[in-house]
């Protein structure tokens, strides 16, 4: 069967101020550009508002569309769109959180790695540092795909975006951003074929809801159906998340003010439980998801020690 809690890769659209200055410089994450967005030719996207109206980015001033892949970079947009701008109010809203089809960032990557997802507390301030180095630590540049003519695009027709789900699968988890939530709208294999994974979600889950603040708290019970590696699934999952605490994550990229958002899966089918898992999401404004930690099957910890899979952003 599919694995379908992931490490939210797929949210990983980093943006934050930086220094290049138009679509002619190259990049490799959002920070790098003026505009906070490095589009999937490595080049910097102009300046725009990085806000709920995603779709402005996607027109220049005279109208001529902008290919989220990169092809049309010099297409000029409207000089005074405000970029990205955090406010530092510990509130997480939609306009901090970037996220278009051809954004990408660099991730630090381990699997199987002994981690304090509890940190320390100092003063009454927390901090998670995941900045040292793990066992199998590796770089991965990860990116937003559009779903453009994707076999499986047809079946996903409000889809945004999609992204690998973690760095041990193939799969890509498909998703859309509206101004309230990001939404798991299903996972699939990036070709069709005997042995195709097609699952879909129904109603599709809650991955972010917008604003985020400390305490709040969102949920989804989802119907599973369609295809895992050609074979035929249908289950429940269960989400369970709440924005838990605020503190200082600390990553190879530097330090980023961030709320952490505790999420619980549970799989049943009928009335076996098939496997749970947890994970930590850390979401700063104007960069996103910053680093995510998840926890192997049947985690019975809040904060666990063992990860399956922790990334974190890196230069």
């Amino acid at each position: 069967m599919s694995r379908t809690f992931f490490s939210l890769v797929f949210a990983s659209a980093l943006l934050s101020l930086g220094g290049c200055a138009d679509g002619h410089m190259t990049c490799r994450i959002g920070a790098d550009c003026a505009s906070g967005v490095c589009l999937s030719n490595g080049t910097c996207a102009r300046p725009v508002d990085a806000g709920p109206n995603d779709a402005a980015i996607t027109h220049g001033d005279a109208g001529e569309p902008i290919d989220a892949a990169g092809s049309g970079v010099d297409a000029e947009v409207d000089a005074g769109e405000r970029i990205c701008s955090p406010n530092h109010d510990g509130i997480v809203t939609r306009a901090e959180v970037p996220l278009r089809a051809g954004l990408r960032a660099n991730f630090r990557i381990a699997q199987n790695a002994t981690v304090s997802t509890a940190g320390t507390t100092s003063g009454g301030a927390r901090t998670w540092d995941y900045s040292g180095s793990y066992s199998g630590d590796h770089d991965e540049l990860v990116e937003l795909l559009a779903p453009g003519s994707s076999w499986w695009a047809a079946q996903f027709p409000t889809a945004t975006h999609a992204a690998r789900v973690s760095a041990s699968s193939d799969n890509l988890g498909v998703f859309q951003i509206t101004d309230d939530a990001l939404l798991l709208l299903g996972v699939v294999s990036p070709a069709a074929g005997a042995t195709q994974t097609r699952l879909r979600y129904d109603p599709p889950v809650v991955v972010l809801a917008f604003p985020l603040a400390e305490g709040n708290t969102f949920s989804t019970t989802s119907a599973v159906s369609g295809q895992a590696v050609g074979v035929i699934a249908a289950y429940t999952e269960q989400y369970t998340s709440v924005v838990d605490a605020s503190g200082t994550l600390v990553t190879p990229f530097g330090e980023i003010p961030a709320l952490r958002v505790r999420t619980e899966m549970t799989r049943t089918s009928g009335l076996a439980t098939l496997t749970s898992q947890r994970q930590f999401t850390f979401v700063g404004e104007c960069f996103g998801i910053a680093a995510t930690i998840v926890s192997g099957a049947f985690e019975t910890h809040v904060e666990f020690t063992t990860a399956t899979e922790i990334r974190r952003l890196s230069p």
